[in-house]
């Protein structure tokens, strides 16, 4: 089966200037991959040229067999998007704007009309269809945007920065409504600034950094590369870090160590292999 998302040697330049820069990976359908990155690394040109709001530079880019150069509408009736940034209209109702993106999309009523009640009753919104967006929740909002993006049925979901803002419930509810989708089939690429966020979801991982990917695989396979143990050392105000294949191996090196003062032992986690690999925190 081809993969519903492939990234052939794309370069994006501006003004001559490499942003992405020979990128290349797939996403399998029904996958959730997580794309990582330090401010700056790319992810959001990526997108964007995923979501064909900008066109590679270079390189090959298809959604579901679709080429994004060529063939933008097909691969528009493909997608839907979730962005960080409140792109529903305020100053209509849950339901007109609902009723928008359906007639955008041509969908015929009755049709139109049993979407967007399931899809408001699937995210909890069904009390609230007469509100106007304004009075709601960020949490909330990010639930409408996402009822939104799925009503003309598409068959990947982009999810940028889905839960930026929000308080820990909230995330947490979005969370299990992404779980859901996923595991009825939907494909499905996510960023995110939350490193729970992707040790929680993702299926497999990939890390940029300066326009490149610079890692690719599960959790488990990064920590396989990099260590499962970690020995932290306080080094006045900040912590030194060195890897260990195993927590055993881990516990060993310390015990072997005469001073032991401001060490502690511990299972390495995704931030760690993050900082490790980019030099940078994610935020």
């Amino acid at each position: 089966m081809p993969p519903a998302v492939s990234l052939q040697n794309v370069h994006k330049n501006y003004n001559k200037v490499p942003v992405v820069n020979d990128l290349s990976f797939s996403i399998q359908s029904g996958e959730m991959f997580g794309l990582l990155g330090p401010n700056g690394a790319g992810k959001s040109t990526t997108i964007r040229m995923l979501t064909t709001l900008t066109q590679p530079s270079q390189g090959k880019i298809e959604i579901e067999g679709y080429d994004v150069v060529r063939q933008p509408l097909a691969v528009k009736q493909n997608i839907g998007v979730v962005l960080q940034q409140t792109s529903v209209d305020i100053d209509l109702t849950v339901w007109e704007n609902m009723e928008l993106h359906g007639r955008l999309h041509h969908i015929s009523n009755p049709e139109r009309k049993q979407r967007i009640n399931q899809w408001l009753d699937y995210v909890e919104l069904s009390e609230r269809r007469d509100s106007l967006v304004k009075t709601l929740s960020g949490g909330m909002k990010r639930r409408l945007q996402i009822a939104r993006a799925l009503l003309h049925q598409p068959k990947i979901l982009f999810l940028d920065e889905p839960t930026v803002g929000l308080d820990p419930q909230t995330r947490r509810r979005i969370w299990e409504i992404i779980r859901d989708l996923n595991r009825q089939g939907m494909t499905m690429l996510l960023t995110t600034h939350y490193m729970d966020e992707v040790e929680y979801l993702c299926d497999r991982i990939g890390i940029m950094d300066s326009g490149k990917l610079i890692e690719l695989g599960t959790l488990q396979e990064f920590k396989s590369r990099h260590g499962e143990g970690l020995v932290m050392k306080q080094v006045e105000e900040r912590f030194e870090y060195k890897f260990f294949p195993t927590l055993a191996d881990a516990n060993a090196y310390l015990d072997s160590l005469p001073d032991k003062t401001g060490m502690m032992v511990r299972p390495s986690n995704l931030e760690d292999i993050f900082v490790e690999m980019t030099g940078r925190q994610l935020d």
